[in-house]
């Protein structure tokens, strides 16, 4: 139930983001004098709407975002009825139209800023200081789960190797049968390729002093760590939850609403060059996408879709970090802000780069004595258009193919 409502979380915030995307277009756009006709939330047949002024508000059947309809936005449009053609957007000055059609992701940017700022009050931003990667700090469980199963201790089920063996909380294992563990991920790996149902020899660090237990690794049936939709597999298991945060070392640090003013400014500088990175990557990530698609490994740092970013909103809650919810919301609407405004039709700022390519047209014309060109036609366009929605979806589908067949987990157990 933690799973599904997770899911549900994320699905719900973005589909209000996108709402209040194109509430930002609407809201602007109506300052101004622009004629707003549609404001709808979702596609696909109408369930429920009603009109106010000169626009119908409603939502649809398929709540995969929405949209508003502001009359006249190119002048190949012809949607201007008899005595609206002043309203048209297209005749408005381009500073005006980059307001209305930038407001989208402007939306998104105030979206996250004002959820970065509440966090860094109330929940805590992420410790900059912690160690990377964190070294395998455990948590001993009481029992291992011999099946391939998330779920609580049963009777009959074996006690924990580690447990056992003298293990505690926030032990740090540094070496299995003298394999370094350098953290969590290395250990759980470390441990799964040693022959099952075997002793080992599991050197640790405890309040800084060194020591060392033996400890019968248990046999259980777990998915390959290169494969998690593969059949399950007999591995060893020590027992052990993870990775722990060192003792002491606190995950996320809080703010008073002063204080959190630059760490929310720093937090916002450290997404945009996150995104900016993630946004040069993409091309490089196509091919890992393909392999993950067609059975291989997932790539951690391939990006996902909304499936995706729901999977590991359910992922979080079910594992009791429900902070990773409200880090997804600003990732996601930051990432969204950012990419609205490339350069490219039908994205917003592919509108707002033809905006300012006519005014800078306009301007360089008049200084050379030639006339005025006028408006660009978007009908010529058209073919550009369809090439980056064609190649948009091909990638939003393979994308989420890849969350659902081969789904990034952030979770080992």
């Amino acid at each position: 139930m933690l799973y599904l409502l997770g899911v549900v979380v994320i699905a719900l915030a973005i589909l209000i983001s996108v709402s209040l995307h194109e509430a930002g277009h609407m809201l602007t756009a109506k300052a101004f004098g622009m004629k707003v006709t549609r404001y709808f939330v979702g596609f696909g047949p109408t369930i429920w709407s009603f009109r106010r002024g000169e626009t119908e508000y409603g939502l649809k059947a398929i709540p995969l975002g929405g949209f508003c309809k502001i009359v006249g936005m190119t002048p190949q449009d012809d949607d201007v009825e008899p005595g609206d053609e002043k309203r048209a957007m297209w005749r408005y000055p381009v500073w005006k139209r980059t307001i209305v059609m930038s407001a989208g992701s402007v939306t998104h940017f105030a979206l996250a800023i004002i959820a970065i700022w509440l966090a860094a009050m109330f929940m805590g931003l992420p410790n900059k200081d912690l160690p990377n990667p964190l070294p395998a700090h455990v948590k001993v469980v009481d029992c291992v789960i011999t099946t391939d199963a998330a779920r609580e201790c049963a009777p009959g089920d074996p006690v924990s190797p580690a447990k056992q063996a003298g293990l505690r909380d926030d032990d740090k294992i540094v070496a299995v049968n003298g394999v370094a563990v350098a953290d969590y991920t290395a250990l759980v790996k470390t441990v799964r390729d040693l022959p099952p149902g075997q002793p080992a020899t599991i050197r640790y660090e405890r309040d800084g002093v060194a020591g060392e237990v033996r400890a019968d690794l248990a046999a259980v049936q777990r998915k390959p760590l290169d494969d998690p939709n593969g059949a399950p597999v007999t591995v060893s298991a020590l027992g052990v939850a993870g990775p722990m945060l060192p003792p002491g070392v606190p995950a996320n640090v809080t703010y008073g609403p002063v204080e959190a003013i630059p760490a929310t400014a720093g937090y916002t500088k450290d997404l945009a060059v996150g995104t900016y990175e993630a946004l040069k990557r993409i091309p490089d990530k196509i091919p890992a996408l393909w392999t993950a698609v067609t059975g291989g490994e997932r790539d951690k740092d391939t990006p996902i879709s909304v499936v995706g970013a729901s999977r590991l909103g359910g992922e979080a809650l079910e594992n009791g970090v429900w902070q990773l919810l409200v880090l997804l919301f600003i990732s996601l609407n930051f990432f969204v802000g950012v990419f609205n405004l490339l350069p490219l039709l039908p994205l917003d700022g592919g509108h707002i780069a033809i905006a300012w390519f006519e005014r800078a047209r306009s301007w360089l014309y008049a200084r050379i004595g030639r006339r005025d060109p006028g408006r660009v036609d978007y009908l010529k366009l058209m073919p550009i258009t369809y090439a980056v929605i064609l190649i948009g979806g091909a990638f939003t589908l393979l994308t989420a193919t890849a969350d659902i067949v081969n789904p990034i987990t952030l979770f080992t157990r």
